[in-house]
C-alpha cells in the first residue's frame, strides 16, 4: 500500500497485433499486472514501434507509462513485472526568462547573434529567446515560403538561385528531406523531447512524441519552421533574411563583430557582437573559407560520397512485410498500419571501404540539392504521407581526410574534392542540372545505360542515362568507391530481395552527407563550453561545424550551445 498517484512507472515490451483495438492496450496492461480497472489511474504511451523480423507475425511493441491508485502494491509489481520509475523528461531551463531580461537591461548589453536558421540555429535562437536574451538571427537565404518557391522553381524550370535553394534559407537543408526526427546521439537530458514538443506546438502530429521512428515530411516542416520563427520574434528576438555573413571581426583572440551583406539591396552592415552561435549548415563553403582565413581553428573530418538509388516502394514493402502490393492501387493492411517500409544496410568491402545506406526516404523523391552554379548534387525527400511511387536512399562510401589530401595545413581540401565530383556530375548530366543516371544492372556490368526499365526516376529537373563507373565517361566517383558499391549492391540484394534488380536506378552524385570540416570547440564540461578553441565567443554548432547529423541531433546541439552561451552571460 502506498501513495503512488503522482509517480509514474514504465512498462516495456507490450506486444499487440497490428489491427488491435485502442482499448486492447489497457486490457493487456491490466492482464499482465493482474490489476482491476480502478487500480490503473492513467496510461500514457511513451513509445510505439513494430517488429517485422517474422513476416508471419508482424506486431506492435509498446512502452507505456502508468499511474496507479494508492491501494496498489508497487513494490510487488516492480519485482514481478520489472516496472521502473518513469524518468523526468521535462525540460529545465538554465535560468528564468526574468533573469535573462535583467541581463538585457544591463548597460552595454550585446545581444547574442545566431547565424543560420536550420534546425540547430532555430533551436539555439528559440532557447535564447525563451531565456529572455532576445537574440539577433542572421540568415543568408529567404524566409521558408519564398525559399520553397525558389526551390520548386529550380526543380521544375531550372531557374537556380544560389542563395535560396535546398541548402540555404529558413529551415536549412532539413526542410527538404524526409523530416526524420530520430537520432542515435546520446540524449541523457531528453532534449529531443523538448524539440518534438515544440514541433507539435507548431503543427506536427502528436504521434511524433511516441512512434519509434517519427517523421513529419517537407510540407509540415514549412509550417513548423514558421511557428518557431514567430515564437522567437514574440519573445523579443529579431530575424534578418537575405543577410550573408561576409566577415568576422576578431581581436585579441575573441570575436568582436560581424560584417554582413544584404543579398537584395547590396548594403553592407556591421554588427557589434561578442557572442555568436555559428549554425551555418554543411554547405556554407564560403563561410568555412572565410573562417579559416581569419584564423579560426578548422580541421578536416571524414564524410561519405556515393549515389542515390531508387526502387519501387512496393519492392521494399514486400521484402520487409511480405507479399502485399502497395502501389498503385490500395496499400496492403500492414503498410496501412505501420507506414511505408524503410531499410538500413551496411557492407564492409574487400578494399576495406564501408558502404551503407544513408537518409533512406520511403515513398519519396530524389531532389536536386546543389547550392553552387554548374554543379549537381542529389538528396532525398518525402512528404508526411510517404505515398510516392519510389523508395530512395543514398548508397555511400566512407572516406577519410587522406583520401582527399586534407591535413592541418590544408583542412579545406574536402571542399575542393566535393566540388570536383559535383562538377563532373553536372557535365555527365548534360550541363543543364539533369543528374547522370545508370541502371544497377549496367552499373554492375560496367556498361552505359541506354533506356529505363520499370523504375521511373523521380529526380527533377531530369535524369540523363550514362555510365557512372568511369569505363566510358569521366569517373564521377573515385575507383575505390565504385568498386566498393559494385560489391555491396549484390550483398544488399541478399538482405532485401530485389534491391539489386537490373532496372533499379542510380543517380549521382551524393556528396553532402556531412560537412568535410570540423570547427574545433571546447568540450561541454569545460568552463568555455562549446566555444571555438581559439576564438572566444564563437560557438560552432550543428552539422556545419561537424557536431551533428540530421534534424534532431542538430536541434539538440543548438539547445546545448544556447544554454552554454546563456551560462557564460550569467557569469
Amino acid at each position: 500500500m502506498n501513495d503512488s498517484t503522482v509517480v509514474s512507472y514504465r512498462l516495456t515490451n507490450l506486444k499487440l497485433p497490428l489491427d488491435h483495438d485502442p482499448s486492447d492496450l489497457r486490457s493487456e496492461v491490466l492482464s499482465i499486472l493482474s490489476l482491476q480497472d480502478v487500480d490503473l489511474l492513467n496510461l500514457h504511451v511513451f513509445r510505439r514501434g513494430y517488429d517485422a523480423r517474422k513476416k508471419s507475425n508482424i506486431h506492435f511493441i509498446y512502452t507505456v507509462d502508468l499511474q496507479f491508485s494508492a491501494e496498489v502494491d508497487i513494490s510487488f509489481l516492480i519485482s514481478k513485472c520489472h516496472l521502473q520509475i518513469t524518468p523526468d523528461m521535462e525540460y529545465k531551463p538554465v535560468f528564468s526568462a526574468i533573469e535573462g531580461n535583467s541581463y538585457t537591461n544591463t548597460p552595454g548589453y550585446k545581444r547574442p547573434v545566431v547565424v543560420g536558421t536550420g534546425p540547430c540555429g532555430l533551436f539555439a535562437a528559440l532557447t535564447l529567446a525563451q531565456l529572455g536574451l532576445r537574440p539577433l538571427v542572421i540568415e543568408r537565404g529567404k524566409a521558408v515560403r519564398e525559399r520553397t518557391k525558389d526551390t520548386w522553381g529550380f526543380w521544375r524550370k531550372q531557374i537556380f538561385n544560389q542563395e535560396s535553394n535546398v541548402q540555404f534559407g529558413e529551415g536549412g537543408a532539413g526542410t527538404f528531406s524526409d523530416g526524420k526526427l530520430w537520432t542515435q546521439a546520446k540524449d541523457r537530458r531528453h532534449l529531443g523531447r523538448k524539440v518534438m514538443e515544440e514541433m507539435v506546438k507548431g503543427g506536427a502530429p502528436e504521434e511524433i512524441l511516441y512512434v519509434s521512428k517519427p517523421h513529419v515530411g517537407t510540407f509540415r516542416l514549412v509550417k513548423i519552421v514558421e511557428y518557431l520563427r514567430s515564437e522567437i520574434e514574440r519573445l523579443g528576438g529579431e530575424i534578418r533574411f537575405s543577410s550573408r555573413v561576409e566577415n568576422i571581426v576578431v581581436e585579441a583572440g575573441g570575436i568582436r563583430g560581424l560584417e554582413t551583406l544584404n543579398m537584395i539591396s547590396g548594403e553592407r552592415s556591421e554588427i557589434d557582437a561578442n557572442q555568436v552561435v555559428l549554425a551555418v549548415g554543411h554547405s556554407a563553403r564560403d563561410t568555412f573559407e572565410m573562417l579559416h582565413s581569419r584564423g579560426v581553428f578548422v580541421e578536416p573530418k571524414p564524410f561519405s560520397i556515393g549515389f542515390r538509388i531508387e526502387h519501387p516502394q512496393g519492392v521494399i514493402d514486400r521484402a520487409r512485410f511480405g507479399n502485399e502490393d502497395r502501389y498503385p492501387m490500395h496499400p496492403g493492411k500492414i503498410v496501412e498500419h505501420v507506414g511505408a517500409a524503410d531499410y538500413k544496410l551496411v557492407h564492409h568491402a574487400k578494399n576495406e571501404r564501408s558502404v551503407y545506406s544513408f537518409c533512406m526516404c520511403p515513398g519519396g523523391t530524389v531532389v536536386a540539392a546543389t547550392s553552387e552554379v554548374g554543379r549537381v548534387v542529389t538528396n532525398g525527400m518525402s512528404q508526411y504521407s510517404r505515398l510516392e511511387r519510389n523508395a530512395n536512399a543514398g548508397i555511400v562510401v566512407g572516406i577519410e581526410p587522406e583520401d582527399f589530401g586534407a591535413d592541418e595545413k590544408n583542412p579545406l581540401a574536402g571542399i575542393g574534392f566535393q566540388r570536383n565530383l559535383e562538377s563532373i556530375a553536372f557535365q555527365l548530366g548534360g550541363e543543364n542540372y539533369f543528374a547522370p543516371g545508370q541502371l544497377v544492372g549496367d552499373f554492375l556490368a560496367g556498361r552505359p545505360s541506354q533506356k529505363l526499365g520499370d523504375v521511373i526516376p523521380s529526380y527533377k529537373p531530369g535524369v540523363k542515362l550514362t555510365d557512372l563507373t568511369g569505363n566510358h565517361a569521366p569517373a564521377v566517383l573515385p575507383s575505390y568507391a565504385i568498386k566498393a558499391i559494385q560489391e555491396a549492391l549484390p550483398e544488399f540484394g541478399k538482405q532485401i530481395e530485389g534491391f539489386d534488380r537490373p532496372d533499379a536506378l542510380l543517380t549521382g552524385v551524393e556528396t553532402r552527407t556531412s560537412a568535410p570540416i570540423r570547427i574545433r570547440r571546447h568540450v561541454e564540461k569545460d568552463s568555455m563550453a562549446f566555444q571555438s578553441v581559439n576564438t572566444t565567443g564563437l560557438y560552432p554548432a550543428g552539422e556545419g561545424a561537424g557536431y551533428a547529423g540530421g534534424i534532431m541531433s542538430a536541434a539538440i546541439d543548438g539547445i546545448k550551445v544556447a544554454e552554454a552561451l546563456a551560462k557564460y552571460y550569467s557569469r
